[in-house]
């Protein structure tokens, strides 16, 4: 009896109707999860190796450390659960487009990744949309979870980077928002792995809901 028991799923009630959570969905959340981490730690290391210890080979070092960040980035947005399609395909938008701009700043030019993003701003009106899909989803869980550590990050990353673009930040005030940056970003990246697995799947009825929407205007 117990072990029929342990193997019926869960019934929630959602919004538009009942709904239960599949192996597939607890899977999708891990994925999701350790993504962000490997982005979190790849940020952080790459941080601060800058900030502590900033030299030319450190500088060679950013481009593998940026290229893992993107692509675990890249998989935190293909498993992440937003309700609004059309965000959810913007972000991912902005990931390819920030990511294929990277790819061939990086080929193209003579001088490591990092030093030609940071030596030209106006790189980052290409490289920069893969933090708009990255900011993007601090607001998400800013707005869904109020986590306190997503609603500092939601405006320093846009702060940082365009003070960068139009040079207005001291180099200081740039070292000092990189740094809460990476550690909020870690923060943010720890506590997901203790958060209840159903929240970041979400109310999966209304997932049903709007696409059951969408194919009746077809």
């Amino acid at each position: 009896m117990t072990q029929l028991q342990q193997s019926t799923p869960e019934i929630y009630q959602g919004q538009f109707g009942e709904f239960t959570i599949t192996q597939s969905d607890r899977i999708g959340v891990i994925i999701y999860r350790a993504g962000l981490m490997v982005a979190a730690l790849s940020f952080a290391i790459g941080s601060a190796l800058v900030l502590l210890n900033n030299n030319p080979t450190v500088i060679t070092l950013l481009t593998p450390l940026y290229a893992c960040f993107i692509l675990a980035l890249g998989v935190s947005l293909f498993t992440i659960h937003i309700y609004m399609a059309l965000l959810h395909r913007m972000l991912q938008v902005c990931w390819a487009i920030g990511s294929i701009a990277s790819v061939i700043l990086a080929l193209s030019s003579s001088e490591p990744l990092a030093l030609t993003i940071y030596n030209q701003p106006v790189t980052l009106f290409g490289v920069g949309f893969v933090f708009v899909a990255l900011t993007g989803i601090y607001f998400k869980e800013a707005v869904c979870f109020n986590r306190l550590e997503t609603k500092v990050l939601t405006p320093i990353v846009p702060l940082l980077l365009l003070g960068h673009l139009v040079g207005v930040l001291p180099i200081k005030w740039e070292s000092t928002l990189l740094g809460i940056w990476a550690m909020l970003f870690l923060v943010f990246a720890l506590r997901k792995t203790v958060q209840a697995m159903p929240a970041d799947i979400g109310d999966k009825s209304v997932f049903t809901y709007l696409k059951e929407q969408r194919l009746a205007k077809v």
